[in-house]
């Protein structure tokens, strides 16, 4: 038998690829992830639990809103934040999904759409994870389809420097219950803004979602905005429309593209693993043939996956990428994430049913990864748009 290598998914020197500084990072924090998630996150899964003891340690790490500048933040490179996602969600897609949400979505609305007073307010307390964020977009009604949504601001009195009044119902955001900070997006007499909403507020309510089958250790919540009053300043100034929200969504649809992977490589390397001690007819699973077809079929899909994500953060980097190349890398890496992950529970067998491994507890998870952020359906049509020319959403 050959010696084992350290990365036993990569048939391609995918390593060579990356940078000194690319590759340390990415070490960093897979080493984080094996010392201080791996052992735990069974646990933490089958309790329905998430850790929010370790929100200052990944603020300390530098991984939150890590691809921005300023403000505390680290200013990383699109590739450095994807190797990052990766790693996080070869441990959980619930760790990932956390810095998605504060940094992607809440961080990244803050940064690029609000006023100099909110960046300085809650873009450093966001960054050390003295603070967390959320984002509050999607609703019971209105989930692809977010130019659909009930929540309404109206202004509070007359004048430029009226207040605002937000009613409606949200759905499906995540860390909505523990969060300081929501950006929420409303309907008003002028189109979609977004608004910075301390969750303290008068009549803003959050209630997490329970019992869940998927991301059982992460959290999603109901959000209940019940003539929640805010200044005039509370508005983020520079989005009008959905091109603010969507423009976040697209950060975060990138990180999943790289996540994805992630979690796929790490239910192979539990598979494989298995495969070379578990002895059937006399000798280990990984010396049959269906067994090898089954890891050379994962191992391809996880090269060409991480290729896929290696180029969009290439062009990301380079400022060249566009908006439905990111769901080529969505659409493309969460449908095979989910199919290696439940090939990977075959090779274990009746124990892959159990938390012991990682392959069916990543399945389930990419269940509400491959919905969130722009279903397959979505990302098919905005590909089917781009290659047409026509749209075919409604």
């Amino acid at each position: 038998m050959d010696a084992e290598v350290s990365d036993p998914a990569d048939l391609l020197a995918l390593d060579s690829l990356l940078g000194t500084e690319e590759l340390a990072l990415r070490d960093r924090v897979r080493e984080f992830v094996r010392a201080e998630i791996r052992p735990n996150i069974a646990r933490w899964y089958e309790d329905a639990h998430f850790p929010l003891e370790i929100v200052p340690e990944l603020g300390r790490r530098g991984l939150l809103g890590m691809h921005l500048t300023g403000h505390g933040c680290a200013g990383r490179s699109a590739v450095e934040y994807g190797l990052a996602a990766a790693e996080l969600e070869a441990g959980d897609s619930g760790l990932r999904t956390f810095v998605s949400v504060q940094g992607s979505l809440a961080m990244t609305a803050i940064a690029r759409h609000g006023s100099d007073e909110q960046r300085d307010e809650w873009l450093p307390r966001l960054a050390a994870g003295e603070a967390i964020g959320c984002f509050a977009l999607t609703e019971p009604s209105a989930g692809s389809d977010p130019s659909s949504m009930n929540t309404f601001a109206r202004r509070d009195g007359a004048g430029p420097n009226a207040g605002w009044v937000l009613s409606g119902t949200k759905r499906w955001i995540g860390l909505a219950s523990v969060a300081d900070v929501a950006v929420v997006w409303a309907q008003t007499d002028d189109g979609v803004r977004g608004f910075v909403v301390p969750t303290r507020t008068k009549g803003f309510i959050a209630r997490a979602i329970e019992p869940k089958l998927s991301m059982r250790a992460s959290i999603q919540c109901d959000v209940e905005l019940d003539e929640v009053r805010l200044p005039a300043e509370a508005v983020l100034p520079g989005a009008v429309g959905l091109r603010g929200p969507f423009s976040c969504l697209s950060e975060a649809r990138y990180g999943i593209a790289w996540g994805a992977m992630g979690a796929a490589r790490d239910a192979f390397e539990d598979a494989l693993a298995y495969s070379r001690e578990r002895l059937q007819f006399g000798k280990p699973l990984a010396g049959y043939q269906l067994t090898q077809q089954k890891l050379v079929d994962m191992a391809l899909e996880i090269n060409k996956g991480f290729l896929l994500a290696l180029h969009l953060g290439r062009l990301k980097d380079a400022g060249k990428l566009e908006p439905h190349q990111i769901s080529v890398g969505k659409l493309n890496n969460c449908r095979e994430a989910i199919e290696i992950c439940r090939e990977a529970r075959t090779i274990l067998g009746g124990n892959g049913i159990t938390l012991d491994y990682s392959p069916l507890r990543h399945a389930n998870n990419l269940e509400s990864v491959r919905t969130y952020e722009g279903t397959d359906e979505v990302h098919t049509l905005i590909l089917g748009q781009r290659l047409t020319g026509m749209g075919a959403f409604r």
